[in-house]
């Protein structure tokens, strides 16, 4: 069953003075199945990151549609989409957006206060969640007290105390050193064993590599796809090397 339907996505940005029009995604189609595991790469300026964001409901296509759990977003009004926003999706940013003036436990209360939480209710929440991802010993410290790591760890239980439909993460391992990322996608590929459906932006091939399938975005369209399958993780490695080689160097897209 697809939780996440894309359907002939198209972006167009109007520059401030109107003059130039800019297609930042056109024609995107996919889907995305429950519990399935999915990375979207490209060079910087394909459209990844604006694709992501549509996604996520923080930005509005100019055409097509994205479905989530049965809910067409462009039938929401504002107000509704903000509840679904915060019920059904997880977000995972590069920078942590963490609020350095609350500790990291109200950091990741933070999303089941605006539901109207009763402290009861997010302390049952938040203790099962903060030893899973080996915060609980540090969640009264605030976020400059702490590394990139813990941050990001932080920033993932924000995501996921609500039991978000969707998991979205925009390259959630840029900011972190090698033995930080590492511990990262550990985290992913635990949440999604459980079966939390997980789409994730990234340049990383080492993060892509823990995908099940990994999409390819080349001048705002889906170029390729490639399915984790059988392969090692060697050989994964080598394929997206190979089709980001093909990016890069002007390949043809997939019929």
């Amino acid at each position: 069953m697809a939780i996440l339907e894309v359907s002939n996505l198209k972006k167009v940005y109007t520059t401030r003075l109107g003059g130039t029009h800019v297609q930042a995604l056109r024609n995107v189609t996919f889907s995305v199945e429950q519990g399935e595991y999915v990375a979207i790469m490209g060079e910087s300026g394909s459209g990844k990151t604006t694709l992501l964001n549509i996604l996520a409901a923080l930005d509005t296509p100019t055409s097509g549609q994205v479905i989530v759990d049965s809910k067409n977003l462009s039938d929401l009004k504002e107000k509704d989409l903000s509840a679904f926003r915060r019920n059904n999706l997880g977000f995972v940013f590069q920078d942590f957006n963490l609020l350095d003036t609350f500790n990291l436990q109200d950091n990741i209360f933070l999303p089941l206060v605006l539901s109207g939480k009763s402290y009861p209710e997010m302390k049952q929440k938040i203790d099962p969640i903060a030893a899973e991802l080996g915060i609980s010993d540090i969640l009264q410290k605030y976020p400059y007290e702490v590394s990139g790591g813990q941050k990001q760890r932080a920033a993932v239980a924000r995501a996921i105390i609500t039991e978000p439909k969707l998991l979205l993460a925009d390259e959630p391992t840029g900011a972190l050193d090698s033995h930080s990322a590492d511990g990262l996608l550990r985290t992913f590929d635990q949440l999604n064993a459980d079966g939390q459906t997980v789409v994730m932006v990234t340049h990383s091939v080492k993060a892509a590599c823990h995908a099940q399938r990994v999409l390819f975005i080349q001048d705002g369209e889906v170029f390729h796809q490639l399915y984790r399958g059988k392969h090692t993780e060697e050989e994964l490695f080598a394929l997206i090397s190979d089709t980001l080689t093909l990016l890069a160097t002007g390949g043809e897209k997939d019929a």
